[in-house]
Order: structure tokens, then sequence, then C-alpha cells
């Protein structure tokens, strides 16, 4: 398994367009529900149990962001639950394949 992944928004059936993952700030209050969240107001980086989070540096609705396993013992159980809350395709930058099938 690969340490870095892409997160967006899965298809909808029968839909060849993504929607938004949510705004930012939707995005910091909603991942602050599951500790994860920056080390500092303003920061791109969010910080969770065993994972670090990238956001894309620019204002408004977010299309995607990275994953990064920081601790691979712990990181499995959060990305798992992040993904099915929040209906994420999380997808390996190396081979292209989902982390999780449907």
């Amino acid at each position: 398994m690969s340490k870095h992944f892409v997160v967006q928004a899965r298809l909808e059936e029968g839909s060849t367009e993504r929607k938004s993952l949510g705004t930012r700030e939707e995005i910091l209050a909603s991942l602050a529900g599951y500790n994860t969240m920056p080390e500092k107001e303003g920061d791109d980086m969010l910080w969770g149990p065993g994972i670090r989070i990238e956001l894309p540096p620019s204002e408004g609705d977010v299309q995607q962001m990275l994953l990064h396993i920081v601790e691979r013992e712990i990181a499995f159980l959060p990305i798992s639950q992040l993904a099915r809350q929040f209906n994420w395709s999380v997808t390996d930058i190396e081979t292209g394949q989902p982390l999780f099938q449907r």
C-alpha cells in the first residue's frame, strides 16, 4: 500500500462528473469532529490520527485533497471511517487503484 492518496468525492451512479468535497470551511468544521485539524488557523495541512491531509491553498470549493499516511499502524481505521462518513473516493497515487471498493 502506498503512503499517498488523492481524496475526491465519489462519482454518483451514472455520472462522469465529481461533485466538490465542500468548501474549505465545511471541510475544516467536519473533520474537526474526527480529531483532524490544522496545527494553527489558516494552515493547509490537517493532522489526524495516523494521517495528514493537505488542502489546496485556494478558497472556495475543494475538488480534491491529498492524504498522507504518517503512522501506518493506526491510519487505516481513520481513513476508512472518513471515507465512509463523507462518501470519499480514496485513490492510491502510485497505482491509480481505489483504496476502498463499494
